[in-house]
């Protein structure tokens, strides 16, 4: 009897089901199974995932209408995704793309005719410093020229498919001394557990650790809130989705300081009395889930994750990883939460704050990479050690994400407080015309304020730095900023979803030299509407580079094209 095409959706989506469960937070790990498998997620497998899953066929095609990652058409059996972020822009993204387009005879957003090749634009690949940067189905080039795409073409075309072509360890352009490596994993973890949850929570408070993902808000105080909510269930979320342009720190901490990672994710499962966690690791990351499934197998082996970790009585936890499917909003904690549960990644209403109702709606904390892998060097060498370091409002040493226009692009750990200036003499970009500091959603400071610090109190930043030489326009700086911004709002709030396309309307306008001056006044009361009226950080950040550009490059901006050429 032959076995249809049906027949074996239904069995394969079956399969899916045992090995991941039968509910809804296991959504878009299955969709991701299918799409591996079929290349696309078709109204077929929509509907028997709905009827398993006793969901209407609609919330499962509104997930799979979200994220980029997924997608309800069929793809080539190859998908090009190039990096179009200003870092990849810098480093001669137009000419890769130009040579991809003559070789695969094929334009961005189409696929050949053989439903071999498809070919994209995609949002920041976590490669800035390597740029320009492609991913092939879930195998990433760095640093790749025009004479090469022949080649990675032909090596395509000989493994006669397969759709999840993983590769090493990818390493760091350059990296400064970092503190991780003088610290030894597990005991780190066994000092903590020597000590009272409350007593590790006040090393923690007393550390003045700020989140390391832009927010700043106090470690300490944010687990000490999720102890102190009776619940017999807690979750522990490391958000590992740094999708902000620029930022790729997150890619060398969970490639080589993994276990100090896992050791303060444990740790705070024990502060707060949770005994689940989960990794959320973005979509363009899949290269590293191996590598990170084998270090969770490894600490489970040493007693380091499961019951009874380290003969403590009664804290048990372990760590899943959950891919995330290519969303930028997801970086925010309750869209990350959303997707975690199976849904649309869209921010939540807030209050509630997900130490009070989570994951599941039971208490959780969510942090990032870096934070987590802080606190394991807190409890190694204290509460003073890490005071002594940066300034009395932003205490610690910080690890930064440079690239753009400089001699020495990497990730570098450097204190809190340092000047843009000598920041820039460290990489070598001395002689700047701007940075761009803490992303797309950050603030673009001009060489004449190379004097402010880089702090909490002055220009804060979860991890990007982007050198922009003197070579470079603003206008095309900005204009790369808005599009991400287009592209990545959820467009669940107007502000952000209208604002958004109107200033890079008006950026258009300003490059074909049609803005007045009026014009461009509204449009910078328009962002700092924004600001104040979006729903979650996205729309809230997002106009902060149009506006500080405008602000501090006008003369630049305005007037005719030429002139700015």
């Amino acid at each position: 009897m032959l076995v249809t095409e049906q027949q074996r959706l239904k069995s394969d989506i079956a399969n899916w089901l045992d090995k991941c469960g039968h509910t809804r937070d296991k959504l878009i790990p299955i969709l991701q199974e299918i799409q591996t498998s079929y290349s696309y997620i078709s109204e077929p497998a929509m509907q028997i995932v709905a009827d398993c899953l006793d969901l209407h066929p609609s919330e499962v095609y509104s997930v799979v209408s979200f994220y980029s990652f997924l997608n309800d058409q069929r793809k080539g059996q190859f998908v090009f995704r190039v990096c179009r972020s200003l870092s990849c822009d810098m480093a001669g993204k137009e000419r890769l793309a130009q040579q991809l387009e003559n070789d695969l005879g094929i334009a961005f957003g189409e696929t050949s005719l053989d439903g071999k090749f498809s070919l994209e634009w995609t949002n920041c690949l976590g490669m800035c410093d390597q740029g320009p940067a492609m991913m092939v189905n879930g195998r990433m080039y760095t640093r790749v020229s025009p004479a090469q795409v022949s080649k990675i073409i032909a090596e395509c075309q000989s493994t006669c498919g397969g759709r999840s072509n993983g590769n090493g360890l990818i390493k760091a352009s350059n990296v400064n001394e970092f503190t991780f490596s003088s610290i030894a994993s597990g005991q780190v973890l066994k000092a903590a557990l020597e000590k009272a949850p409350s007593d590790v929570a006040k090393i923690i408070t007393d550390s003045q650790l700020k989140g390391r993902g832009g927010a700043g808000f106090p470690t300490g105080l944010k687990w000490t809130l999720a102890a102190a909510v009776k619940s017999d269930e807690k979750t522990v979320i490391c958000n590992a989705d740094e999708g902000e342009p620029g930022t790729f720190k997150d890619r060398l901490l969970l490639s080589e300081f993994a276990d100090l990672v896992f050791d303060g994710m444990t740790i705070g499962g024990y502060v707060i009395g949770a005994s689940k966690g989960f990794l959320y690791l973005r979509g363009e990351y899949l290269y590293l889930k191996n590598h990170l499934e084998n270090v969770l197998q490894e600490r489970r082996k040493k007693g380091l994750l499961g019951a009874n970790i380290m003969d403590k009585q009664g804290f048990s936890f372990d760590i899943e990883i959950r891919m995330g499917a290519g969303a930028y909003v997801c970086g925010e904690e309750s869209a990350l939460i959303e997707s975690l549960e199976g849904k649309r990644g869209e921010p939540r209403n807030r209050p509630p704050f997900p130490v009070d109702n989570g994951f599941d709606g039971k208490p959780s904390i969510v942090n990032n990479v870096e934070t987590f892998a802080w606190v394991s060097a807190i409890c190694a060498k204290g509460a003073d050690w890490f005071n002594g370091i940066g300034t009395k409002k932003s205490a610690g040493p910080k690890i930064l994400s440079i690239s753009g226009d400089c001699q020495k692009p990497g990730i570098y750990e450097l204190p809190w407080g340092i000047t843009i200036a000598r920041m820039l003499e460290i990489v070598g970009g001395s002689d700047a015309k701007a940075v761009q500091i803490g992303g797309a959603a950050g603030q673009c400071i001009p060489a004449s304020q190379f004097d402010r610090t880089i702090a909490f109190e002055d220009v804060a930043t979860g991890g990007s730095i982007i050198v922009i030489g003197q070579q470079r326009r603003m206008i095309d700086v900005a204009k790369n900023f808005m599009e991400f911004f287009v592209d990545e709002s959820c467009g669940q709030c107007t502000p952000c979803r209208e604002g958004n396309a109107k200033l890079l309307e008006g950026l258009e306008k300003l490059e074909a030299g049609t803005c007045s001056m009026k014009y461009l006044d509204e449009l910078c009361a328009l962002g700092e509407t924004m600001q104040i009226a979006s729903k979650c950080g996205l729309g809230q950040s997002s106009p902060n580079a149009f506006l500080s550009i405008v602000k501090n490059f006008k003369d630049e901006l305005i007037g005719c094209p030429a002139s700015i050429a």
